[in-house]
């Protein structure tokens, strides 16, 4: 099944050189992992504030690249340089966990955006977030599996807030109410996909 997730080989090797930069200075993969937290959260209060702000959801997308940039270089920068430890682990699963509700929730607070379809798309990935984490626990392998991972769900939240930047009202968009079903289906998938 296609998924953004394989393109994270390539998305990887063009972050190299600042992971090498991050670890001559000393910086820990925890460090970065908490940075994409605290990132994630900031942007989330700040749609809540200003759910109607055009320039929030015109940067909104490139938040969500340096969130996905950050996840990344935390989990090479452990690998790479030997720094791996079980704190870090947590961590990382619970920083994803939480940089996804920080992120995609207060999208329920947007005018024309129908609350119920939001919280049970970030409720359906927080379960498949749980099931690829459990997965290493029983097969000792990280679950990734698609349609609707980490990198696609940024994806179809940043085209999301591209229209509501360029101030396409959603509620015009007449099947807009598939969209989300869609959405829906598609984690469903991914949560079968991570639970075989």
């Amino acid at each position: 099944m296609f998924t953004l997730y394989q393109f994270k080989p390539a998305f990887q090797n063009c972050l190299r050189p600042l992971v090498n930069r991050f670890a001559t200075w000393q910086i820990s993969p925890n460090q970065i992992t908490v940075s994409a937290i605290l990132l994630s959260v900031a942007m989330g209060l700040t749609i809540t504030f200003y759910p109607q702000s055009k320039f929030v959801f015109l940067l909104f997308p490139i938040i969500l690249l340096l969130r996905m940039a950050l996840n990344a270089i935390d989990g090479m920068l452990a690998r790479e340089q030997n720094l791996t430890t079980d704190m870090g682990f947590v961590l990382n699963e619970l920083g994803d966990i939480i940089s996804d509700v920080a992120l995609y929730l207060p999208f329920s607070f947007i005018p024309g955006i129908k609350a119920p379809w939001i919280i049970t798309i970030v409720i359906l990935a927080i379960i498949a977030e749980i099931i690829g984490f459990l997965k290493f626990i029983i097969d000792n392998k990280r679950s990734y599996e698609g349609p609707m991972g980490k990198s696609d769900r940024a994806l179809f939240f940043a085209i999301i807030s591209l229209v509501l930047g360029f101030g396409i009202q959603l509620e015009s968009i007449s099947f807009m109410n598939s969209i989300w079903v869609g959405m829906v289906v598609l984690l469903l998938w991914t949560i079968f996909n991570r639970s075989q």
